[in-house]
């Protein structure tokens, strides 16, 4: 199974943009796997932790989790949104003030599946960071769904860092 843009080339396939003084990353893809294959991936405890993270909690709507992602970051979390296969939104949060919200979105692209991923409510200055991570993560979904295993994460965010530096400098 492959993708159309992650892993295609070196740059970033993500964009950066401000919303409210807030950044926003968004990644968005096309996998060579069905919509049901995809939604699992992103919601079966056992497939999370091969490609972006431990997730131990409640994965039904409203129910409370702990995430701990391959980037590092852990953390609470809560199921806001999750209509099987379509859409899946979370809230990501260390405190009231720190609060992310992740949102997925599916839809069948022939015998493809595309996924539209977005972080928002992010500190603008965070933006880059957020951006390479989330491209590092969704490569890493690639090589999930091809039976490949993930990338080193690190390496991966600090090679991409660089480009998304430059989109969020222009980030108002």
């Amino acid at each position: 199974m492959t993708s159309h843009r992650t892993g295609a080339g070196d740059g970033p396939v993500g964009s950066l943009r401000a919303v409210d003084g807030k950044a926003v990353v968004r990644m968005e893809d096309v996998f060579d796997t069905d919509i049901d294959d995809l939604w699992s991936a992103l919601t079966d405890p056992q497939r999370l932790s091969r490609w972006i993270a431990r997730v131990e909690g409640d994965l039904r709507p409203g129910g409370q989790f702990r995430a701990s992602f391959a980037s590092g970051w852990e953390g609470p979390g809560r199921v806001d949104v999750c209509d099987p296969p379509r859409r899946l939104v979370v809230i990501m949060s260390q405190d009231e003030d720190d609060e992310t919200v992740i949102a997925a979105e599916l839809v069948r692209d022939g015998d493809w599946t595309r996924l539209v991923v977005e972080e928002r409510g992010l500190p603008l200055a965070e933006a880059a960071d957020h951006g390479a991570g989330w491209q590092a993560h969704v490569e890493d979904l690639a090589s999930h769904l091809a039976g490949r295993p993930r990338a080193d994460w690190r390496k991966r965010w600090a090679e991409l860092t660089p480009a998304y530096l430059g989109q969020q400098r222009v980030l108002r």
